[in-house]
Parts: C-alpha cells; sequence; structure tokens
C-alpha cells in the first residue's frame, strides 16, 4: 500500500494531524511555564488585551507536525521533497529568530527587515538554483498534433522530458508560458539570459507570499485556516501534475517525480488543521513569525515547482487581498499628506482584517467569511485547468 501516493499522502495527513493535537497541547504548556506570551500593541480594537501574555511562537508545532510524517512517508530521494523540507527549517529559523529577539530578549522590533529579506533571498536564490540545474527537474509538454491527439492513447501524447522554465497560464489553451518569451520580445538572442528573469520572479514571489502570509496573521484562525485551504488545493495540483494519465487528460504539463510532493503537503495541511485546534478563537497559542514566514515560503515554493506559481493572486486571493491593502494605505497616507498636508487613509486600519474589526465585526465573522472567499477561490484555481 505504500507504493500508493493517496494512501501515504492520508497517512501523513493524518499523522501530522494527531502530533499536532497530541504533542500541540504539551509545547503549549511549555511556552506557557517559560512565560513566551504575545506583547500586544494597542490598536484599539475589542478584545485585543485580552490576547497579552498568550504563549506565541506556536509555528513550532506547525514544523515539527509537518517534519515528522515527511522524514516517515516521503521518498527522500526525491529533489522536491528536499526542496521543501529546506524551505520548512530555513524559514522556520529565521521566524523563531524574530519570535526569540522579540519574546525572550524583550525587542518589539525583532530580527531586523535587512536580515528577514536576506534570509528570503537566500532561500529564492537556492530554490531558483536547483530548479534549473538539477537533472531530475524536468517536464513534459503536451504534443499538440492534430495526428498525435488523434492516433495516441492518453499518457502517451507528450514530448519528451525537457529542462524547461516554463510555467502554467491558467485558463488559457495550450496553456504554457516561457520566461524566455520576455526576452525575445528584445532580442532573440537575449534568450539565453532567461535565468536572470527566472530568479527575479522566484525572488518577487517567495518574498511576497512569505510577508503576505505574515501581515495576514492578525486575528485568531485566519491565517492557518486560510492557509491549509490553500494547501489542499496545491496538493491536489501537485497530485494531478504528477499523474500522466490525469495531466495529459487535462492537457496541462505532466512533471515527473512531482507526485511525491502531494505527500509532503498532506502533512503540512494536517499540521495546520491540528494547530488550528488551538488557533481558533479564542486562541490559546500564536504562531508567531516561526509559523506565518514558513506557511508563506511554503505555499510559493509548492507554486513554483509544481509550475502554477501564475495562479498565486487568485489561490492566495486572501494573502494578495492582505498584502494590497497595507501597500494602498501606506502609499495613499502619504500621497495625500504630501498634496494635502494630511494623511488620509482608504482603509480605517490596514491589514484589511482590521478594517472590518473597525466597522464592529466580529474576529470570528471575519475569519470564517476569508475561509469562505478562500474555498471559492480554492475551487476557481481547480477549475481553470479544465476552463480555458
Amino acid at each position: 500500500m505504500f507504493q500508493y501516493l493517496s494512501f501515504r499522502s492520508g497517512l501523513a495527513f493524518v499523522t501530522a494531524l494527531l502530533f499536532s493535537l497530541l504533542v500541540g497541547k504539551r509545547i503549549i504548556s511549555r511556552l506557557r511555564r517559560m512565560q513566551i506570551g504575545e506583547t500586544v500593541r494597542d490598536l484599539g480594537l475589542e478584545g485585543q488585551k485580552s490576547k497579552e501574555g498568550t504563549p506565541t511562537m506556536g509555528g513550532i508545532i506547525i514544523i515539527l507536525a509537518t517534519f515528522i510524517p515527511v522524514l516517515l512517508f516521503t521518498d527522500l530521494g526525491n529533489v522536491y521533497i528536499w526542496m521543501l523540507l529546506f524551505t520548512l527549517l530555513w524559514m522556520g529559523a529565521i521566524g523563531f529568530a524574530d519570535d526569540y529577539i522579540k519574546v525572550i530578549k524583550k525587542n518589539k522590533e525583532g530580527l531586523a527587515g535587512k536580515f528577514k529579506i536576506l534570509g528570503q533571498l537566500i532561500l529564492s536564490l537556492v530554490i531558483a538554483g536547483v530548479m534549473l540545474t538539477h537533472d531530475d527537474i524536468v517536464i513534459k509538454t503536451e504534443n499538440h498534433s492534430t495526428e498525435i491527439q488523434n492516433q495516441k492513447p492518453l499518457g502517451e501524447r507528450f514530448n519528451a522530458p525537457e529542462k524547461s522554465l516554463k510555467t502554467t497560464i491558467p485558463m488559457v489553451k495550450n496553456n504554457e508560458f516561457d520566461y524566455a518569451w520576455i526576452l525575445k520580445v528584445i532580442d532573440k538572442d537575449w534568450a539565453k539570459y532567461t535565468w536572470i528573469i527566472f530568479i527575479l520572479a522566484v525572488i518577487f514571489i517567495i518574498t511576497a507570499v512569505s510577508n503576505a502570509a505574515n501581515l495576514t496573521d492578525g486575528i485568531d484562525g485566519l491565517a492557518a485556516g486560510t492557509s491549509a485551504i490553500i494547501v489542499l488545493a496545491l496538493a491536489l495540483l501537485a497530485w494531478i501534475s504528477g499523474n500522466i494519465m490525469i495531466a495529459d487528460y487535462l492537457n496541462i504539463m505532466y512533471i515527473p517525480q512531482i507526485g511525491e510532493v502531494s505527500v509532503f503537503i498532506s502533512a503540512f495541511a494536517g499540521a495546520l488543521i491540528g494547530f488550528l485546534w488551538f488557533n481558533a478563537f479564542p486562541a490559546q497559542v500564536f504562531m508567531g513569525d516561526t509559523g506565518s514566514l514558513t506557511i508563506g515560503a511554503i505555499i510559493a515554493v509548492v507554486a513554483l515547482i509544481i509550475r502554477k506559481e501564475l495562479l498565486i493572486p487568485v489561490l492566495a486571493g486572501i494573502f494578495v487581498a492582505e498584502n494590497a491593502s497595507v501597500i494602498m494605505q501606506r502609499f495613499w497616507f502619504k500621497y495625500t499628506k504630501k498634496k494635502y498636508g494630511e494623511g488620509r487613509r482608504i482603509f480605517k486600519m490596514a491589514p484589511v482584517h482590521h478594517h472590518f474589526q473597525k466597522l464592529g465585526w466580529h474576529e470570528n465573522k471575519i475569519v470564517v467569511r476569508f475561509w469562505i472567499i478562500g474555498i471559492i477561490l480554492a475551487a476557481i484555481s481547480i477549475i481553470s485547468l479544465k476552463v480555458r
């Protein structure tokens, strides 16, 4: 039975979930005894002061609950698994350092922003470098020849494996996009520098999604629940991309060995849902940057390796909205202050979930409605594989 991805994925999910529930309680008690509690800034939000002292750094639960099932149930010879393990531990360490400085060292600023960016930059360069150079990272694209389509059975209509920077454009027929096209518009000879464009794209995606997940972690259960929805959708997309019959049927690129990623993602989803048991309102623990930075980075890296990064604006639409609200708020405040002498705001408070709190919405209502929107966006992302 261990030969089946579906069995190992289910086992990884259950193991991570049970680990979160059983061990998470002990970790929370230990954090409480060590007085590793959240220091809450007064933002004038209802019920905010009651969160003071709630144990933080709970992202440790998510990391451990993912790491152990991955070691038990994945093929550790798979390059994609090692990429994701590196992401999990690297960003977990950066988030832990930030929380440690805030909570233990009592420095509210935490890890300097430049060091966070440096950590995300190093991760991006590692991921991009492996994707550019490793021999096992190849794709097979559909041969769109009418003769091939009519004569070949499912699973045999792909071109030979190729080392490529192609990705998937959602809702477009023959939906491969090659980063080389960006440079070919200027000069065909520039295509040999495509790796530069790809590295810049990886840096932008990992940094943006990681920081957006960090911004989303503002009220009980929001980041964990929203991320679980995104991650479960990614697990399905990874499994589809790694199944040659289904990939052929849906007319999407087939990625050899990528199906193994669905086992990792299932463990990650189980860890998130298990953590949500303690993080739902009223939260017994917060994930801190240990969890939020790691979650965003994992989502970004998975999207990149399954060649679905152009789906992120839809699939991770909640993250995008949270990030955009902060950018818009800051830009508009600075612009109006310079033009009118006083800063004006678009939202009552950013990120946007705080805007709804200021409108008088209860935390639970905000979180559940954001989850519903997240489910809709995940469904649209999956449907986009067939709707062209």
